[in-house]
Formats: C-alpha cells, sequence, structure tokens
C-alpha cells in the first residue's frame, strides 16, 4: 500500500489527543477544525492558518505546502485527519501540517471531539430547578419556573458552554456556571442581612441567559448574527420580556430589579455594562460572577497545561498572567536515591558478612 493509502486507511484515527502533544513530535490524528482562514505567504503563495480541537482543548495549526490540493475539501466544523510535526511558536504548540483530509462523521467518535462538562447535567438542572421552586417571592418563583419548564429553553440550557474560550467554555458549561453562582449565593448571602436571596437567586438564574442564544454550539463555539449584533444581555432581556408577558401582574419595580441585575452583572462600562451595580444584589451577583469565572479559568489552564513540566502553566491572556501549581510547588523534592557504595568496598562488605555467617556458624 503506498503511503497515502495508509494515511488514509491503515493508521488509527483518534490516535492523540490536543493535551497529549509534545514539542517535537510526529502526530497523526483526527481533529475539529475550529478555524479556517486561507492567508498568503510572502512569496503570494496560500498557506492555511487553522485552530484544530477535541475534548482536551485547542491547537494552533499550518499547512505551508499542498494548500491548492486540500483547501476546498473541508470548512470549518468538519473533521480532519491530519498529520504533521508539533513545535513551539512564541510559546505554544503549533502544529505544522504535512498531510490532510476531510472526514465522515461516521468515521469518528464524538465524544472525542466536543467538550463537555463532566457533570451530571440532568442533576445540574434539577438542582437549579430547587432552588427556583423554593423560592419564596411568588412572582419571581413563577417568572423563574416559567423559562425553566419551557422545553426549548431548558434544552438549549442544559447544552449551551458559558463562553466560547474564556471560562466554562463546553457543552453544559452555562449550566454548571449557574449551579455553582446558585451554591455561592446560599452561602455568602447569609453573611449580609438584608440581602434579598430569592431576587439574587433569579438575577443568577437569568444574568447569562442570553447565551443560549448569543452561541452557537453545534460543534465548535462561535457567535450567532443576533449574539454579535445584541449581545446575551438584550438577548437576555428580550427573553424576560417575553416570559412577563405571560405574567401581566408581576410587579414593574421587580421587572426593573431583575432588569438592572442583567444588565449590570459585568460590573464596569468597559467589560460592557451599560450600568453599574447600583444595589446590594447586583454587587453581589456581579463579583460573584467574576470570581466564578476567574476560578474556572484557573482550573482549565491547570488543565490545560498539566502535561508540562514546572511550577507555572503558561500565558492565560484572560487573567493577564501565568498561574502557579502550587501543588507542585509545595510538594517536597523527591529523596534521592543512596548512591551505591564502589565496586571495591562491595566485594570487602561481601566478605565480611561471608565471615561472620561463618563465626555464627561457628557459635551454634
Amino acid at each position: 500500500m503506498s503511503a497515502e493509502g495508509q494515511f488514509a486507511a491503515a493508521e488509527p484515527l483518534k490516535a492523540r489527543f490536543v493535551e497529549q502533544l509534545a514539542p517535537e513530535e510526529r502526530v497523526t490524528s483526527a481533529f475539529l477544525v475550529k478555524h479556517k482562514e486561507l492567508r498568503l505567504k510572502k512569496d503570494g503563495e496560500p498557506y492555511l492558518s487553522l485552530i484544530l480541537g477535541d475534548r482536551t482543548g485547542d491547537l494552533e495549526a499550518k499547512m505551508w505546502d499542498g494548500v491548492a490540493e486540500v483547501q476546498n475539501t473541508f470548512e470549518r466544523d468538519d473533521f480532519v485527519k491530519v498529520r504533521g510535526v508539533v513545535g513551539v511558536f512564541r510559546d505554544r504548540l503549533q502544529l505544522t501540517i504535512q498531510k490532510l483530509r476531510r472526514l465522515e462523521e461516521r468515521e469518528i467518535s464524538l465524544a472525542d471531539f466536543l467538550p463537555t462538562t463532566g457533570e451530571d447535567v440532568e442533576a445540574m438542572f434539577a438542582e437549579v430547578r430547587g432552588y427556583a421552586a423554593a423560592c419564596e417571592e411568588p412572582h419571581l418563583r413563577a417568572l423563574l419556573l416559567a423559562v425553566l419548564d419551557d422545553p426549548a429553553i431548558a434544552a438549549r440550557f442544559k447544552r449551551a458552554p458559558a463562553a466560547k474560550s474564556l471560562h466554562h467554555a463546553y457543552f453544559g458549561g452555562l449550566l454548571e456556571h449557574v449551579r455553582s453562582l446558585c451554591r455561592a449565593a446560599r452561602l455568602i448571602a447569609q453573611n449580609y442581612p438584608g440581602v434579598d436571596q430569592d431576587l439574587l437567586l433569579a438575577g443568577i438564574i437569568w444574568h447569562d441567559l442570553g447565551k443560549i442564544e448569543e452561541l452557537s454550539y453545534e460543534r465548535s463555539f462561535a457567535y450567532t448574527s443576533e449574539g454579535q449584533l445584541l449581545g446575551h444581555m438584550v438577548l437576555a432581556l428580550q427573553m424576560l420580556h417575553a416570559k412577563l408577558a405571560q405574567l401581566p401582574d408581576f410587579p414593574r419595580p421587580l421587572q426593573v430589579a431583575l432588569e438592572h441585575l442583567i444588565i449590570s452583572h459585568h460590573g464596569h462600562y468597559e467589560f460592557g455594562s451599560p450600568k453599574l451595580p447600583m444595589f446590594a444584589e447586583a454587587v453581589l451577583l456581579h463579583f460573584l460572577d467574576d470570581l466564578d469565572s476567574k476560578m474556572q479559568a484557573i482550573a482549565q489552564q491547570r488543565r490545560r497545561d498539566g502535561l508540562q513540566p514546572g511550577h507555572w502553566t503558561g500565558y492565560n491572556a484572560s487573567l493577564e498572567r501565568t498561574i502557579l501549581h502550587l501543588d507542585r510547588w509545595l510538594q517536597p523534592p523527591a529523596a534521592a536515591a543512596p548512591a551505591a557504595p564502589p565496586a571495591g568496598e562491595l566485594d570487602v562488605q561481601a566478605k565480611a558478612s561471608r565471615l561472620q555467617a561463618a563465626l555464627r556458624g561457628e557459635r551454634s
């Protein structure tokens, strides 16, 4: 069989995951195309700039030669089998592709490519719905159950990521983020008498709900046209108003307070909030949201760089820093194995042992 035939058929499709790759490794494996761009080299010849991914992470890739043969055979969100060499560019792994072919979905296992929460989605949803059902304020309880019991919304809520790449960027990530905030809010609100826990909970459930329409998440994560034009805050307000139309007795002041929670939760004008948080529950929502996203971003970065040696991860752009592997830093150095005695000394020790054994035999 020719080398091309072997590449097409004989070698395993998903032989390596992104998190397993190392510099200077020659790899043949399958990946999901998350970004595709045709660019020009200085000599005017085209090359492909790609972002490939699987359930463990993303990988930048470049194809410098043979581009004309493959550039029209695949698109973003297609699966491809590639052969290439892993290098390092600007402190990040980068794959130089030598061969590439498009794969049919029947040739791969989707579970290898789609990052998904490790939590039980149905259990998380039941927990969040339980918090909503426990609301003492009847109007908020009716509103929250109206949205969570909407089958179309619930199905997308269970699947959506919380972000395109920064935090909880995997299927079920949005639900996991909301569940985490609900748990945190129940604990921290106890320290602040006067906080309206029902309103805070409503803000938590609604604040990012617009992301089910802001993002597309069939295979890779991207922004929808509505998401690009309006953003998840405006989309959440539209969803809120649609549900409120079914609840004509909902108090107007309570509606405005919930709208403010949605539009202020980023906390700063430069981060996209049209208003700053202006009451205690809004301030709490902002800081809880920010805390949860940062802690999850740290966890993601540590997992992403977990196979790399050393005490520090690579640079995290969203956190604007590198992250210390504290467990490695605190772990005591491995005890050095005792040095073996010189060969001559071994002979002396052996002779002494035989002499002692002989003496013990004579005494017995």
